[in-house]
């Protein structure tokens, strides 16, 4: 593992500094700060619970095992302007522990942000972080051959029912119900700890 993709860069201490700002900026301008809704409740046509999901610890993650809690699905990068995201799921994990599991999956999709390997990834999230909930394997998270089969059912109507958005950026934000049913989806603008998050997993 390479130590230095594991502390902070000097870099990534600015883009943690400067991130209330950018939230407070995507708020006034609107920018990344989408939400979308199942207002229809439609149901997805294939179930999502049928995926397994490989995790940067080499182990294996049926997402059956999810069934029964809300899951927040989140592609993440360790060099983005909102990877201080990181630090507000984790409180939103531990603010629900008997209602929300959450999902992290790493990805080098915008503007070359997450370089580090599975390892270095896992320990950067832990030491400057804490996280406690589970990190996938680096992956693809944007149409194209390669994109995560999570992701492929997240942004295809085809098979969640409704949604056609792909991740914009680091930190989109999938919620799904108790059943798996694919409810909202949060753009990168939009805290974790946002009112609309909040109530979205009270709800039900």
């Amino acid at each position: 593992m390479n130590h230095k993709h594991t502390v902070l860069s000097v870099r990534q201490r600015l883009l943690k500094f400067i991130y209330p700002l950018l939230m407070k900026l995507g708020k006034w301008t609107g920018m990344k700060a989408a939400v979308l809704s199942n207002r229809d409740e439609k149901k997805p046509l294939t179930s999502i619970y049928n995926r397994t999901v490989y995790l940067a610890s080499g182990q294996q993650l049926p997402l059956e095992q999810f069934k029964g809690k809300k899951v927040l699905l989140v592609n993440t990068a360790s060099d983005c302007g909102y990877t201080a995201q990181y630090e507000e799921l984790q409180q939103l994990y531990e603010r629900f522990p008997d209602r929300l599991n959450i999902l992290a999956f790493p990805a080098n999709d915008f503007k070359e942000q997450e370089k580090g390997d599975d390892a270095s990834i896992e320990q950067f999230c832990k030491l400057n972080y804490g996280v406690s909930f589970p990190v996938a394997k680096k992956s693809s998270v944007i149409p194209g051959p390669s994109q995560h089969p999570v992701f492929h059912w997240l942004s295809n109507p085809a098979e969640n029912g409704w949604c056609n958005k792909s991740p914009e950026w680091n930190f989109s934000k999938y919620l799904l119900n108790e059943e798996g049913v694919l409810i909202n989806y949060f753009a990168p603008g939009v805290s974790p700890l946002d009112v609309s998050v909040i109530e979205a997993v009270n709800n039900g």
